[in-house]
């Protein structure tokens, strides 16, 4: 099922789309209506292409606003966390977002570099679990930055910088260097 609202958050129209069955399989969002059916088609078709079964019928869920409410900062990260089914995820990518989940809060970052060696991997491969992350906002991949400015976010880095804005991160999101 499929669980879709848009909510005006911090004076901007935030669309948010749950996809979940069960648990939630995957989240996607967006600062505009457009980017959010292209987020929305990019994160059903990875999730078919892991062998998750995806159903997109519309129905109302309080999964979005559970979003809405971490975005915000009512619901820690961590609290969400048993709500993910992680079907279709690599045992190296659940290990990476559990550990982003429980150990990075709101209102801070880390690098990939950081990351990388808590977890015992190499920046590169962090930047492909953040980059395959169905889970965003509760993963918080927006948190991960690179060692010399704000990094990468898929789909679009404005979205990145609202997030961390909203967080009160706002050192990261002066630059804008990826």
């Amino acid at each position: 099922m499929l669980s879709v609202e848009r909510f005006d958050i911090a004076g901007r129209t935030v669309w948010i789309g749950v996809i979940h069955a069960e648990k939630i399989q995957g989240i996607t969002f967006s600062l505009e209506r457009e980017q959010f059916e292209r987020n929305l088609d990019r994160l059903t078709g990875f999730l078919r292409k892991r062998g998750v079964d995806v159903g997109t019928e519309r129905g109302r869920s309080d999964y979005p606003s559970l979003v809405r409410d971490v975005i915000v900062g009512n619901v820690s990260n961590a609290e969400i966390l048993p709500e993910l089914s992680f079907e279709g995820v690599t045992p190296f990518e659940r290990r990476v977002y559990e550990w982003l989940t429980k150990n990075v809060k709101r209102g801070s970052v880390i690098t990939y570099g950081g990351l990388a060696g808590a977890i015992g991997t190499s920046p590169r491969a962090i930047g492909g679990a953040m980059r395959r992350n169905p889970y965003p906002i509760v993963v918080p991949c927006h948190r991960v930055v690179a060692h010399d400015g704000i990094g990468y976010y898929t789909p679009r880095l404005d979205e990145k910088v609202f997030l961390l804005e909203i967080e009160g991160v706002e050192g990261w999101t002066s630059s804008k260097r990826t």
